[in-house]
């Protein structure tokens, strides 16, 4: 029986409901203080699993935001949302952080409805400077004084919004500090003596005022000295910039640049920020943090440990058991593939190990290219390797894809050109929750000229899906779910699929179920257990949600008293309209009864107890048959 986490009543951590509680701490009690919170947090991930690096590189830093900053009036924004762990726990949900991404518990990700602390919902990465920025701009419509501050880090800083968003506030001149959470996996600037001193140098008023006095001193010269003086002293202050301190491009960017500052001294961010506290204008801070602080494992391997399931805290996670998950068998079936087709290249947005690319990689580290977290760029870059001859697949989660739908849609639709789109997590993805949840794929997908979609059902359907899709002259989506497939087995000869064909699994003269994606094997439960009680039932796996087996789907709904549609997918514009659709208009047409995701953001938790409450299992299946043939 897995323990449950708790904080020891004769702890810091115990006395601190609220942001308002760290400030009667002394700076020894502080450090105490993050020790503790590391703890829980390491505690917390071992029983519930979630992304255990990223919040423990970012303790210190949280606590002297917390420390400087009231974030009951002043804003707060993460990015990427994962970071924020010890922000939960600080701000009134360290008694409820125990049930951490589990069903009715607490999001792994900021969310406005969770906490009036969790000013804004972070799921997805580089949007946090645009968000605050918009907060300053409606503060200062306001005539209000509140600070707005923006984390940036553990990846989300190479993002192309991030860099837009800069542009925007450099030139928009408001009060807006972004903090430049630099753990290696953005910028990686080393601390040592020479930038702490240099960090200390900057920040304390002496320094300030000679700069500021420099100026003034300038200003006083003769009109036809002072253009040429405040160009050289500029000019000076330039050189010393690029010769000592990293940040001269923020600087151009209309940012004052403090940095880099060590993020796990206490002393040093409570310094530095409260000196922040008071700079007019867009404030860049860079803090340098080191991923996975404090637990030896993560900081042993930070990707293995960014974001983990369950463990044991004194042994790490174990060693991967080489179950058959379907991002297992994309990869291996790509790296077969590649092998006999030296055009295949693969992309990713910053995400080799989810997609299962590393091993791609590590066979033809010249034929991968992972460009950080810059899916549009992923799209368009694999669009003009397409035009060059090559095969480019894309491996980009589903819910990461709508970032680039534009491209999509123009880039490489429009232009009919061979891009394959290998969309991993598609459908229910668990704890991650509503920001990760790809139900929303084959609806904004299937609407696209020239795209076609596959949702294979098992493990032998992708890889024939990924044959064929590497050999069709234009794009083709192939969108599989995360986790393990049914089990059925491998293909042994890749053969590809034929395009538009589906397959019956089981015929029936009562009732048509036909699905797409694994979810067609709950049909065949669901089949069964209306045999038994007298209801025949035949399935049919569409394969294709566009183009459509018009063929076998009229002739596996023929005769039929209902029709019933499963896919993993919003209702609306997924498979389900695409049957509705086809049938519309027939004669003497069965009705027909979809199950799938409703008009709504689904909730974090166990995969297996979201489609329980969806009715998207058997005996919700069974449920749903029963009770429409009893209403015709």
């Amino acid at each position: 029986m897995p323990r449950d986490p708790q904080t020891p009543s004769s702890s810091l951590l115990s006395s601190i409901g609220s942001p308002a509680d760290l400030k009667a701490l002394s700076l020894p009690e502080l450090h105490t203080l993050a020790e503790e919170i590391r703890g829980f947090v390491i505690d917390t991930v071992c029983e519930c699993g979630g992304h255990l690096g990223p919040s423990l590189g970012v303790v210190e830093l949280t606590i002297a935001l917390h420390y400087v900053y009231d974030f009951a009036r002043d804003r707060l924004v993460w990015d990427v949302g994962h970071q924020c762990y010890p922000h939960k726990i600080i701000t009134g949900r360290r008694d409820r952080f125990p049930t951490l991404r589990q069903f009715g518990g607490v999001s792994g990700f900021p969310k406005r409805e969770e906490s009036p602390y969790d000013h804004f919902g972070t799921g997805h990465a580089g949007t946090s400077v645009s968000a605050a920025l918009g907060m300053a701009l409606a503060r200062d419509a306001a005539n209000e004084e509140h600070a707005v501050v923006a984390v940036v880090g553990d990846g989300a800083a190479a993002a192309g919004m991030v860099f837009e968003a800069l542009n925007h506030a450099g030139e928009s001149g408001t009060n807006l500090t972004v903090v430049l959470n630099d753990n290696a996996w953005s910028i990686s600037k080393s601390v040592g003596a020479m930038a702490e001193y240099l960090n200390r140098l900057i920040t304390t008023p002496v320094y300030n005022r000679l700069r500021s006095e420099l100026w003034r001193i300038t200003g006083l010269l003769p009109a036809e000295s002072k253009a040429r003086a405040r160009k050289l002293a500029h000019l000076f202050q330039e050189s010393v910039k690029n010769l000592l301190v990293p940040g001269t491009m923020f600087e151009e960017l209309g940012f004052r640049y403090i940095g880099p500052v060590n993020g796990h001294n206490l002393s040093a961010l409570i310094r530095t920020m409260r000196y922040v506290c008071s700079l007019p204008g867009p404030v860049l801070v860079h803090v340098v943090t080191e991923k996975g602080k404090g637990y030896g494992p993560a900081e042993c391997d930070d990707q293995k440990l960014h974001g983990v399931g369950p463990f044991d805290r004194d042994t790490g996670p174990k060693p991967d058991a080489g179950s058959m998950t379907f991002t297992k068998v994309f990869s291996s079936t790509l790296i077969d593939l590649a092998r006999s087709d030296e055009q295949i290249v693969a992309i990713t947005a910053a995400m080799p190990s989810g997609t299962g690319l590393d091993q791609f990689a590590r066979e033809f580290p010249r034929r991968f290219f992972d460009v950080g977290i810059a899916e549009q760029h992923a799209v368009t870059l694999a669009a003009g390797m397409a035009t060059g001859g090559l095969r480019p697949v894309v491996a980009i989660y589903s819910t990461f894809l709508q970032r680039a739908y534009d491209q999509v849609v123009h880039d490489v639709c429009l232009q009919n050109l061979p891009v394959v789109f290998a969309l991993d997590r598609g459908g229910l993805v668990g704890e991650d929750g509503p920001t990760h949840h790809g139900v929303f794929d084959l609806s904004y997908l299937r609407p696209i000229p020239n795209l076609v979609i596959i949702a294979p059902s098992d493990e032998a359907e992708l890889q024939r899906a990924l044959a064929f899709a590497v050999a069709h002259p234009g794009p083709v989506a192939v969108r599989y779910p995360r986790g393990r497939g049914p089990g059925t087995g491998l293909s042994r000869d890749l053969e590809p699929l034929k395009l538009g064909t589906a397959r019956l699994l089981r015929p029936g003269a009562d009732v048509a179920i036909l699905g797409v994606g694994p979810l067609v094997y709950d049909g065949l439960e669901a089949a069964a257990l209306l045999a038994s009680r007298g209801v025949e039932a035949s399935v049919l796996d569409c394969r294709f949600v566009k183009p459509l087996d018009e063929v076998a789907v009229r002739r596996v709904v023929e005769g039929v008293r209902l029709v019933v549609t499963i896919e993993d997918n919003a209702l609306a514009g997924g498979f389900g309209s695409a049957i509705s659709e086809l049938l519309a208009g027939s004669p003497g047409r069965p009705p027909v009864v979809s199950a799938g995701i409703p008009d709504s953001f689904v909730v974090h938790g166990a995969i297996s107890a979201l489609r329980e409450r969806l009715g998207l299992t058997p005996a919700g299946l069974v449920a749903t048959i029963e009770g429409a043939l009893a209403a015709h």
